[in-house]
């Protein structure tokens, strides 16, 4: 008798339906496309539940699409060097160590998963502005790190952000903290005559890269 009613239990458990994990909104205020309407966001949590539950992230994903950045996607879906999805999320990143708390995102491995964190300050900016910037961090993908390295991240974030601003040119709100960041590596790509020139040069000077190697496991010196 016990195994029958534990076998109907099983079975009343296994046809409840599955509640979807709640999306968070796009917060009030911020601008995006016309074509992601609360209809068409719910559609992307399919292909984005194990990535994030932040409606921004799943537009600026979608975004990436056709683009430069679709590498980047994909590396954040699963195709990349862990095997596993990048989790991504705004989190305050002094809680990961205070010298971080200005930084604009991280790159984080926590055991053999990839993390990328990005900092709340951002969460009102344009989803093509956050889809540029995750097109550099997910190029992030181990412990190592090298001048190379981040100058194909920088180039790759600005050849996102000039295509995905071409394509939606109301994502240029110059005001915003994080297209102004865009909106620099744009002028530093086209001044290079769309070379990664000046971002390289940029990239050398800068002091928090100070003592990195030249490159790392994939990513050879751009000239």
């Amino acid at each position: 008798m016990k195994k029958i009613l534990l076998c109907i239990l099983c079975y009343m458990i296994m046809g409840l339906p599955v509640m979807a994990k709640k999306i968070m909104p796009v917060p009030p205020g911020t601008k995006v496309p016309e074509k992601y309407t609360d209809e068409y966001i719910a559609t992307l949590q399919t292909e984005y539940k194990k990535i994030t539950d932040e409606a921004l992230i799943m537009i600026a994903l979608d975004m990436l699409k056709k683009t430069d950045g679709d590498f980047s996607r994909k590396a954040i879906l699963g195709y990349n060097l862990t095997g596993y999805p990048i989790k991504i999320q705004f989190k305050d990143l002094a809680s990961l160590n205070k010298s971080y708390a200005n930084f604009d995102a991280v790159g984080w491995k926590k055991k053999k998963k990839l993390f990328i964190y990005i900092n709340p300050k951002h969460e009102t900016a344009p989803p093509a502005a956050i889809a540029a910037l995750l097109a550099h961090e997910a190029l992030h993908q181990d412990e190592y790190n090298s001048l190379s390295e981040e100058t194909y991240a920088w180039t790759m974030e600005a050849v996102v952000w000039i295509d995905l601003v071409e394509r939606f040119p109301e994502s240029n709100v110059e005001s915003n903290a994080l297209v102004k960041r865009e909106n620099t590596l744009k002028k530093l790509f086209e001044k290079g005559g769309n070379s990664p020139k000046y971002i390289k040069k940029s990239v050398y000077q800068n002091k928090g890269y100070q003592g990195l190697p030249l490159t790392s496991p994939g990513f050879k010196e751009l000239h």
